[in-house]
């Protein structure tokens, strides 16, 4: 290939590096993005840049993840005075949280063969910016993908996978169209984002698939014998006892886990009654949810900030199916304050059903009602917690930890992706948030 021999170089085996060399296949994988103005891309080793050239002509952004050093100069030096920039390191390294601000952002990429399987899992990590990605990979990694129940390629990554995201087999690529040729085909895959109302507990369900598929030839009973009733729940799903992993669909394995692990169910009532109050804060008659906000009376709130050891700060992203703010990234857990309880007895309540953890909890600020708070009075409390995180699906969609510095960014660039209250307790606590632990109690493991 001349453009090796021009830099004096030659494919690195270390590196897993195999270079497309067929323009016309190119453009047909980064047609697979669908980009649009606006759109930025991030491009995972893209070694001398076959794909990349693609992206510019399509006139969108791109961050270039490269861990060759000749490679990642010689694309600073191709692609100059594009927008596109070129980061140079190990692409499991990156943090994809950065991308949330350069949203709408999709993902694509060659992948080494010998590290394609924590590619994947590193860039389809909750909480995802990405709408699309685009990735070649070795037959038999995308065969295990996308694979569906009694295949001998279906196991616990095509569940874990394919729990979060929707996987295609785009087409089979022959050794020939690479230099150097690999001794297998490959195959170019298209991952979506797919949303499961019903799975009640995400974390569980992978710990749940990892067991099950640990000896293949066992049965569910005896491998998830210490999880629950599993004889029961096999009954309830019209299963034989004697099930074995491989055997379940994918709703069949997320049924399962809603059997064995039960959403932690939130009240709703919308006549349930919540503390109103005067312009003072001071109680008046208890009122229905419905009524507090057609009314816009003076009502009661909560909104909790919990850090990790980092000091990073746990955002959700509220469930599309919320009322207000749908969508949107907002603290840690918040919520209205019931009729005779307390902001603290309220703040812990609050996180144990969102959140599904306990931690101690101290007052850090408070907000007074306005138009920007939904004429809620907010007492902002704060604690520290490691998780694991179990959240409620019904009102959070996805979360994680954001460091303070990138969600002061996130909310300068872009103020609309979060919800109005979130805004209001941020910036009254900030200082103190960047305290990190100082600023709560003892950590809750």
């Amino acid at each position: 290939m001349s453009t090796l021999e021009a830099l004096g170089a030659s494919p690195r085996k270390s590196f897993g590096q195999n270079f497309l060399h067929d323009e016309n296949l190119a453009r047909c994988i980064v047609e697979h993005l669908e980009l649009s103005p606006g759109n930025h891309v991030i491009e995972i080793g893209p070694g001398l840049g076959a794909l990349t050239e693609e992206i510019v002509r399509r006139r969108v952004s791109a961050t270039l993840l490269e861990k060759d050093r000749l490679f990642a100069g010689f694309l600073r030096q191709k692609f100059s005075g594009t927008d596109t920039e070129v980061i140079e390191g190990d692409a499991l390294r990156y943090d994809a949280r950065n991308a949330f601000l350069l949203r709408p952002v999709k993902a694509l990429g060659n992948l080494p063969y010998y590290m394609s399987s924590q590619l994947i899992f590193h860039f389809c990590a909750e909480p995802s910016p990405f709408d699309r990605m685009v990735f070649t990979l070795q037959k038999e990694m995308a065969d295990r993908l996308a694979a569906g129940p009694g295949s001998k390629d279906y196991g616990s990554i095509s569940i874990i996978i394919q729990s979060r995201w929707r996987v295609e087999k785009l087409r089979v690529l022959p050794p020939s169209v690479f230099v150097p040729r690999p001794q297998v085909d490959s195959v170019v895959i298209l991952l979506t984002p797919r949303l499961l109302d019903e799975l009640s507990d995400f974390l569980k369900l992978g710990q749940l698939v990892k067991l099950g598929f640990s000896e293949r030839r066992k049965q569910l009973r005896k491998l998830l014998a210490r999880e629950g009733d599993i004889e029961a729940a096999l009954e309830s799903l019209h299963l034989p006892v004697t099930a074995r992993a491989e055997e379940l669909s994918l709703h069949q394995w997320i049924k399962l886990t809603n059997l064995l692990a039960p959403l932690r169910v939130k009240g709703t009532d919308q006549q349930e009654l919540l503390a109103v109050v005067d312009a003072n804060d001071r109680p008046a008659e208890p009122r229905d949810r419905a009524t507090i906000h057609r009314d816009g009376l003076l009502h009661r709130a909560v909104h909790i900030f919990i850090l990790n050891r980092e000091g990073d700060l746990f955002l959700q992203k509220r469930s599309h199916r919320k009322d207000r703010f749908p969508d949107r990234w907002d603290s840690s857990a918040a919520g209205h304050v019931d009729a005779d309880e307390s902001y603290n007895d309220c703040a812990h309540r609050e996180l144990k059903e969102e959140l599904g953890i306990a931690a101690d909890l101290t007052q850090c600020g408070r907000v007074p009602a306005s138009g920007r708070t939904d004429q809620e009075f907010i007492s902002i409390y704060s604690g520290v917690h490691e998780g694991p995180l179990s959240w409620n699906p019904n009102e959070i969609e996805t979360g994680g930890f954001f460091r303070l510095e990138m969600i002061d960014r996130w909310i300068n660039e872009r103020p609309a992706d979060f919800a109005d209250g979130f805004l209001e307790c941020y910036r009254t606590v900030r200082k103190q948030l960047g305290l990190g632990r100082e600023l709560a109690l003892p950590i809750s493991e």
